[in-house]
């Protein structure tokens, strides 16, 4: 099972007697690492369901599974490989009842929980400063705070005022039976903290934790995993402090520097052989990295050979930089024979709205890309909609996802009366869905009004009854299609768009929804918490239950040949041949640092630590690249209506490029190549006898 991994590699695989740090640096092979250490465990006698393996996102965790599967065989679908969010869900479901949680709770969404904060406000508030709040009382969440804490530690007004609407944002999602995505950590934490028997239960359940991007986790994560292990501490976090670039949202690189002192008989072991890139590429990332102070310091090696060179590509605007990154793809197309596919190739840039001037040079050149990170399959309005029937199926004390049920389409329930509805379970302490039956509400409304609203109630109840019922990927799709054409959801698509493509598109979305959801009921895909085998048949009303924490249904897409687009925060973990990472200038890469370009000798603490962050993001960009790397900057960029000149980053001069061999003209390359083309083929062609 260990053939083909390095001395460190074997390493790793082979410590199970207590904690380890595996420092694994771009393209190392960690999740080699972690696939094969899930199979020498389960080798010494490990069952394969005692053992977790967690990462951030649902396509890494799919992709570990499946590796999983490949090298362990069947046993691989008993370990549980899921995201950190999926095992809270497992936890809260399991024990959430001692919190006073019903296991049916809804998981809501960023859109529920700005909605939710307005109203908290009386509904005055606009939503830029909702969403001020979410962020703010996320980061709160993730370092373990609630609304006390908030409100004993707040610092001014502004601070203590969000403090309230943060008790009355917790007050709501007891009275809806809901959680938001940070009660999915923060939860199984207090449950964990506070409730020994349930503590005991996880830690005798879990014989080995493996963590991937462990310099992701926050510090509630990080609380998490420490009690999951408990004194036997259990674990192998797999990370690399190069490439910590979430400090934006609460990920810390403290989480590393206290595994040592938390847990002083840590093996720390290196990867640093890099299966990747070439030694030109690997040679900039070391370079950049360098100035960064290192917790553990580490040097990649690739033994791929030198390469091409890495290639600085002068600009004078975007729209000329766009140009050239056009014509570099074209021209390393032409001198490949076969030339390379599209999607062999990137363009990375700091932030989305650098996307634009590229779409319109790839749309004029016929090339076909795909912009990475785009809207997500699930916050397209008509996907929201039918999750909120699923919601208010699973869960009826949910209010958000009763106004939007109950408003989509239309039933004849405006909102006077739905005002007094919502006046009236106020009143009564009920949710909204609970007041539909209870006795006195006939008082409060006119008589057809009232019997609207009972008819959707019983509808309601119909459809959960039905859905429980409903097995398998055939009977699930039958029974969708069936609910939309009750419901009318197609016309109603129609009727709401001025477009009747637009429409047929949204139509379309819907469909292929349906499809998706129906083959989960059939057992095809695999669960996002990883519980699942792929023969075995649930309700649809079971398959409903996850769908809040399925995070886009583009992660399953196939790979379609086409350039990618991506920003750098939304390329990590991923690779390509080519890569051409544009934009890198003063102010967009490191981002608008205080410090006078680089030229100021003493900046503040918080400074210094973004343009850290801002140096790692730049080494995450380098080492995308397997076989040529190209870093574009611009001269003049738009700033509102005007141009305003720029400086190249202060990381092009960090990478310690040869100045020889980095500039390049992909224009000139290109009609080069289309001169010794047009040669070769008057050479070919048969003089005139």
């Amino acid at each position: 099972m260990s053939a083909g991994l390095n001395l460190a590699q074997l390493q790793a695989v082979h410590y199970t007697e207590g904690p380890c740090l595996v420092l694994a640096g771009a393209g190392s092979g960690k999740t080699r690492v972690i696939t094969h250490k899930i199979g020498r465990l389960i080798e010494m006698g490990m069952a394969p369901r005692r053992i977790a393996a967690i990462t951030f996102t649902n396509k890494a965790a799919a992709e570990m599974r499946e590796r999983a599967a490949g090298l362990i065989g069947r046993q691989a679908k008993d370990v549980l490989v899921c995201t950190f969010h999926a095992l809270g869900v497992r936890m809260v479901r399991e024990d959430g009842h001692v919190l006073g949680l019903k296991p049916q709770f809804s998981i809501l969404d960023a859109d529920d929980v700005t909605g939710i904060l307005k109203d908290c406000s009386g509904g005055t508030t606009d939503l830029a400063t909702a969403r001020q709040w979410q962020w703010t009382i996320s980061n709160w969440k993730n370092a373990g705070w609630d609304s006390r804490k908030a409100l004993a530690m707040a610092q001014d007004d502004d601070e203590r005022s969000t403090a309230l609407i943060m008790q009355r944002y917790e007050e709501r999602l007891t009275a809806y039976q809901s959680v938001d995505f940070d009660d999915l950590i923060g939860m199984p934490m207090r449950l964990l903290k506070n409730h020994i028997e349930v503590r005991e239960k996880w830690q005798r359940l879990l014989g080995h934790v493996l963590v991937d991007e462990y310099q992701d986790t926050n510090a509630t994560q990080y609380e998490l995993l420490k009690m999951l292990v408990g004194s036997r501490a259990h674990f192998t976090a797999v990370g690399d402090d190069d490439q910590s670039i979430y400090g934006w949202r609460g990920a810390t690189l403290d989480n590393l520097k206290k595994l040592p002192v938390e847990f002083p008989q840590l093996k720390v072991i290196k990867l640093e052989q890099n299966y990747r890139s070439t030694s030109a590429i690997l040679r900039a990332a070391n370079n950049v990295i360098q100035p960064n102070p290192k917790l553990y310091p580490k040097t990649l090696f690739s033994e791929l050979g030198e390469g091409e060179p890495v290639r600085i590509v002068d600009c004078d605007t975007e729209e000329h930089e766009a140009e050239r990154a056009v014509a570099r793809i074209q021209s390393l197309r032409a001198a490949s024979n076969p030339p390379p596919d599209w999607k062999d190739f990137a363009i990375l840039y700091r932030a989305n709205h650098q996307a634009k001037p590229f779409e319109k040079a790839l749309r004029k050149a016929s090339i076909p890309y795909k912009v990475s990170g785009g809207t997500s399959f699930f916050d397209r309005a008509e996907i929201k909609d039918l999750c909120a029937w699923f919601r208010l199926w699973i869960n009826n004390d949910d209010d958000p996802a009763f106004l939007r049920a109950i408003g989509t389409p239309r039933r004849g329930i405006g909102h006077t009366t739905l005002g007094k509805l919502g006046e009236f379970s106020s009143q009564h302490k009920l949710s909204m869905f609970g007041a539909l039956f209870a006795h006195m509400l006939e008082a409060a409304l006119p008589k057809k009004a009232h019997d609207s609203l009972l008819e959707f109630g019983r509808y309601i109840n119909d459809l959960e009854y039905r859905a429980r019922h409903t097995l398998g990927a055939e009977q699930s799709r039958g029974f969708m299609l069936d609910w939309l054409k009750e419901i009318g959801y197609e016309q109603y698509l129609y009727d709401s768009e001025d477009s009747e493509s637009v429409a047929a598109a949204r139509w379309s979305n819907v469909l292929e929804f349906c499809d998706w959801m129906s083959q989960r009921a059939g057992g095809q895909i695999e669960d996002a918490a990883g519980t699942t085998t792929h023969t075995e048949v649930k309700s649809l009303l079971e398959v409903a239950r996850n769908i809040a924490l399925l995070s886009t249904i583009s992660e399953r897409e196939k790979e379609q040949d086409m350039v990618i687009l991506s920003t750098l925060h939304a390329s990590k973990g991923l690779e390509w041949p080519h890569v051409m990472l544009v934009g890198v200038t003063e102010g967009m890469l490191p981002f608008k640092l205080d410090d006078d370009n680089g030229r100021q000798q003493k900046v503040s603490d918080e400074t210094a630590q973004r343009l850290q962050e801002e140096r790692r993001l730049m080494y995450v960009g380098i080492t995308r690249a397997r076989r040529s790397l190209a870093v574009s900057w611009t001269k003049r960029r738009k700033k509102g209506r005007e141009m305003v000149s720029t400086l190249p980053s202060r990381f092009i001069k960090e990478m310690g490029l040869d100045a020889a061999t980095s500039r390049e003209d992909p224009r000139e390359k290109l009609r080069q190549l289309r001169a010794e083309f047009a040669l070769k083929a008057q050479q070919s062609t048969p003089a005139d006898s």
